[in-house]
């Protein structure tokens, strides 16, 4: 039987204690280590920029060391103002809105790209008959003033041979484009087609045609992930492991939809799971160009973005010395084969 002395066992018990606190703490260094991240998509909470909500859900940022904050956006305009201003460190946004802010003089860049190819188009119901961009002349079109879709209108108008004096544009607040062609106010509307095709054909059962301004020839980078000039030479670490988890979660989100779609609603229970799953599988067919066919996701091709940096010119009132490379990098792009762009689903 051991005796202790009253003194050693108070000293005991302490150093005991002392040696629980260490090994919790060492036990933990990923939540230790973890860094405070923000973090600002384009718009809400939907379909197509699930796979951010999916890389935090999963743990795919936590394992990466991240604790990310994340926000809807309130459009790509709005979001590289706040990549400007530092006021977020990451943000999601359109290349031809990145273009124009840099032209302005904002210190952006992007470094990686999910949309590569284009998702603008010119949408009808199909019931309406037209089969062939040629058919909008003598129609009506909705485009909301000053995005994208409207700044890329001629090049459409130019890249599909119509004649722009036969179809009357009207301007249409973002929110009611889509109401305004199921009512039959216009017969066609500009926009993005995997957020707004979805919507039409499932809320009122009407089947839509999509003519996509990429197949005119209007190549635009569109939505990746953006950030501070600063920061890539501060910190392209944190970059580089941000990019990394964020691609994670839109490949898994590409395996798994049914998952992704009810991870998104964790997010914005607003949502209607027939929509957004249908506008997830909408955004895979932009996932690649030509241009980018065999390489990894997110990596982002000159003649890309030197299409875009001319279209800017023509039509996005862009005056400067502007080119293709003052906008992205590759750098940060992961290497490997599981991250290989997945083919056309």
């Amino acid at each position: 039987m051991f005796h202790t002395l009253p003194g050693r066992c108070s000293i005991s018990r302490a150093v005991a204690a002392a040696a629980l606190v260490i090994a919790c703490l060492e036990g933990t260094p990923a939540e230790a280590q973890k860094r405070d991240v923000s973090f600002r998509l384009d718009w809400i909470y939907q379909g197509p920029n699930a796979g951010f909500m999916v890389a935090k859900d999963k743990g795919f940022y936590d394992e990466a060391g991240l604790n990310v904050d994340m926000g809807p956006g309130k459009g790509s305009g709005s979001t590289a103002q706040l990549i400007a201003s530092k006021t977020s460190q990451f943000g999601f946004a359109d290349g031809f809105v990145i273009g124009a802010g840099v032209a302005k003089g904002m210190e952006l860049a992007m470094v990686a790209a999910i949309y590569r190819r284009n998702p603008t188009a010119a949408i009808v119901l199909t019931e309406s008959g037209i089969k062939t961009p040629k058919e909008l002349e003598g129609k009506t079109i909705g485009i909301a003033p000053g995005g994208t879709q409207f700044q890329q209108w001629p090049a459409f108008v130019k890249g599909c041979k119509l004649d722009s004096d036969k179809i009357k544009v009207i301007n249409l607040d973002p929110a009611g484009t889509v109401p305004a062609l199921v009512a039959g106010k216009v017969q066609a509307v500009a926009s993005y087609a995997q957020g707004a095709v979805p919507g039409i054909e499932i809320r009122s059962k009407k089947e839509a045609t999509s003519f996509y301004y990429a197949d005119c020839g209007v190549t635009a980078v569109s939505n990746g992930i953006i950030v501070h000039k600063d920061l890539l030479k501060q910190d392209p670490e944190l970059i580089r492991t941000f990019v990394k988890a964020s691609l994670r979660g839109f490949l898994y989100s590409h395996q798994h939809p049914d998952e992704a779609v009810a991870i998104t609603k964790k997010f914005a229970a607003e949502i209607v799971p027939e929509i957004a799953k249908r506008e997830l599988q909408m955004s895979f067919l932009n996932w690649q160009t030509p241009n980018t066919a065999g390489k990894q996701m997110g990596w982002m091709s000159d003649k890309d973005w030197d299409s875009t940096v001319e279209t800017l010119k023509q039509y996005g009132g862009v005056t400067t010395a502007l080119k293709a490379s003052d906008l992205y990098t590759n750098e940060f792009v992961p290497a490997g084969s599981e991250f290989a762009t997945p083919p056309e689903k």
